[in-house]
């Protein structure tokens, strides 16, 4: 007998959590950030009793007045140590790939999770804001946590400029969407305008070579001959029945001309608006490289740390060991008063900023995109500042979770999270791995760089370097952003560098993992265990909240189930009920104690992977319409009903599903 897996909640149970749920107020997220700031506000001025009335009011006008999404930070302070200098004739590349190459992912973020990551980054950035007003407060020259709230505040100025980008250049296309529908309206227009000037030209050509007897046949008409006027008549208003169509053919050949003209006008407007959209969203990529070049490496090795979530084991000692890695690089460019140029900046080669050189590979041939500066008696290798902003703002993203198809914030896929961490670098990626290596400047293995995208064999999965063949990247195999080891035979292409002419040759499709390091299906049940952590000790960042009460899954899991969800939706008015997702050991330990007989051994339940749902509404009674359109649908979603649930099985639980068969 397998040990019982999920209790039955009695029905006086769901109804009194219904009820609680019912009178629960619901609070906005401006409501929380509102909160939170005033319980901040409050801890603050309770530290400070020296404060009189006049500065009280000054902080809380302040706090009222800060927009935290658009926080600035000022400028910081440049260092004499490889002075900055750029040649006025130069231009810097443009970040945006090729148009009609930068098919969005879906990005994540809309989710309590996402409005609560908001609020409390804004009362991080509060102390910033305080600072301004309160007397004795530390400026940025002060300390570590200075450094730390610059750290934030970028981070939080550069989130809100990819949502800008998000945001013009799905209106770029739109009117690129305009300008094709214009230039296929153009082309039928044209066509048309061929056709008629055909049908003239035929007619003209059949008037042309006719004998005067059939142009005019009236010419036919004889005193002589009487009895042939009828069917010169006859001739004659055929002719002139020929005459008005040939002179309609003409209207309509002008009628078409005049379209043609109407839709030329109409392909230039869209491109007018396309050309006009597309520098918008130019000017916004702009922006954000001109932002990173700003950031000092001091600021930008804080950044790389922000906010991860731990992951399991060998998996985090590796994650971390990566983090320290980069900063302690960071550092010692700081230390060495070595600002990071601009990529722009290192396309001259015999032009570089002050106290850089080139830098050259074991042949001695120059390495595009980056350069050499010298520390102490030994050449290191500086970085542009976009690279350095974009590996710093991926590694800020450890531990976050893989879900298909999608971009951040909240969750990434492989080809999500390299466009997402470079889009805060002020270029722009396309989504997929495969036109991310179609539309990169290529470079060889053995002269990579950090910052440089790692493609699989294949190209299915791609990642960002970090240096001694290590690759950061969004994992289907593991389900997180992790640091892990670049496959052999792998293909790689630099980003700032400006694209090739053509395209890169697509790479054959491998056949050792799916999309993004899955591993491929095998027959069978399969092992609910997953990204290193045990039964009951996911931390609760590393799952996705499925929108009712606290439950949580897996995030592939989470998706499946609001798409199953809404489907339920459309077929019964209401989304899916649910009392059970994932269980913590010590909910595991509560369960057990309060029910010794049904619920699993802690440690042992298939809820402990949030890899399982209890649900009712129904669903919970076998034969009910509600169970039989989960069994005929839930499979769509990837939730199936183990042979031990079902009716007739070994222990029949109905409202038991699982997300694939994992027992």
């Amino acid at each position: 007998m397998p040990a019982p897996r999920t209790p039955v909640r009695p029905a006086s149970s769901r109804a009194t959590s219904a009820a609680r749920s019912a009178t629960r107020p619901v609070v906005s997220a401006r409501e929380a950030q509102a909160l939170r700031e005033a319980l901040a506000l409050r801890q603050a001025l309770a530290a400070r009793p020296d404060l009189t009335p006049e500065q009280v009011a000054a902080a809380r006008a302040a706090v009222a007045a800060r927009k935290p999404t658009a926080a600035k930070r000022p400028a910081p302070k440049k260092r004499p140590a490889a002075a900055r200098k750029r040649p006025a004739a130069k231009k810097r590349p443009s970040g945006t790939r090729p148009a009609g190459t930068r098919a969005a992912a879906a990005r994540t973020g809309s989710s309590w999770s996402t409005r609560l990551g908001v609020v409390a980054l804004s009362t991080l950035l509060l102390p910033a804001a305080l600072a301004l007003v309160l007397p004795g407060a530390g400026t940025p020259e002060d300390g570590p946590q200075d450094v730390t709230t610059l750290a934030l505040t970028a981070r939080s100025s550069l989130l809100e400029q990819a949502d800008t980008y998000h945001q013009l250049e799905a209106r770029a296309g739109q009117e690129r969407t305009a300008l094709q529908q214009a230039r296929d309206a153009e082309g039928a227009a044209r066509a048309a305008v061929a056709a008629q000037q055909h049908a003239v030209g035929t007619t003209a050509a059949a008037l042309y070579r006719a004998p005067a007897t059939s142009r005019f046949p009236v010419l036919g008409l004889s005193a002589g001959d009487p009895s042939s006027t009828p069917d010169v008549l006859f001739r004659a208003a055929l002719a002139d029945r020929a005459e008005r169509a040939r002179e309609e053919y003409v209207v309509r050949a002008e009628r078409t001309v005049a379209a043609l003209e109407a839709a030329q006008r109409r392909v230039a407007d869209a491109e007018a608006a396309v050309a006009a959209a597309e520098a918008e969203v130019e000017a916004v990529l702009s922006a954000v490289r001109r932002q990173v070049d700003g950031l000092g490496t001091d600021v930008t090795g804080v950044l790389a740390g922000l906010g991860p979530i731990p992951a399991a084991g060998e998996q985090q000692a590796r994650n971390q060991a990566a983090v320290q890695r980069w900063q302690q690089y960071l550092a010692g460019l700081t230390a060495a008063g070595i600002e990071p140029p601009a990529a722009a900046e290192l396309t001259d080669l015999a032009d570089l900023p002050a106290g850089l050189s080139p830098a050259l590979d074991a042949a001695g041939q120059p390495i595009p995109g980056v350069a050499w500066a010298v520390i102490g008696s030994s050449p290191v290798t500086v970085l542009p500042a976009e690279t350095v902003a974009a590996v710093s703002n991926a590694f800020s993203q450890l531990g976050k979770p893989f879900v298909a198809g999608t971009a951040g914030p909240e969750t990434y896929d492989c080809g999500g999270f390299t466009a997402a961490s470079w889009l805060l670098a002020g270029y722009a990626l396309p989504a997929t791995p495969q036109e991310q290596w179609t539309s990169g400047a290529p470079v060889p293995v053995d002269r990579l760089q950090v910052g440089d995208l790692v493609f699989s064999p294949g190209g299915q999965d791609v990642g960002l370097y970090l240096g001694d063949g290590d690759v950061l990247g969004a994992s289907a195999a593991t389900y997180q952003v992790g640091v892990r080891s670049m496959a052999a035979d792998s293909t790689a292409v630099r980003v700032p560098l400006a694209a090739p002419a053509e395209p890169n040759a697509a790479l054959a499709v491998g056949e050792t993992t799916g999309p993004c390091g899955a591993p491929l299906p095998q027959p069978g049940i399969a092992s609910p265990e997953w990204g290193g952590w045990s039964n009951g000790r996911i931390p609760v960042q590393a799952l996705c909240q499925l929108g009712v009460y606290q439950h949580a899954l897996r995030c592939d899991a989470a998706a499946g189930y609001a798409q199953m969800s809404d489907a339920f939706q459309a077929q019964f008015g209401t989304p899916l009920c649910i009392t059970d997702s994932y269980r913590s050991v010590g909910s595991q330990m509560a369960a057990f104690r309060a029910k010794p007989k049904l619920a699993a051994v802690p440690g042992t339940s298939n809820h402990g992977w949030a890899l399982a749902v209890d649900l009712c509404g129904g669903i919970n009674i076998a034969g009910t319409p509600q169970w039989t359109w989960m069994t005929a649908n839930a499979g769509r979603f990837g939730f199936v009903q183990p042979a031990w649930a079902a009716p007739g099985g070994e222990k029949p639980e109905p409202w038991h599903w699982e997300y694939g068969y994992i027992s």
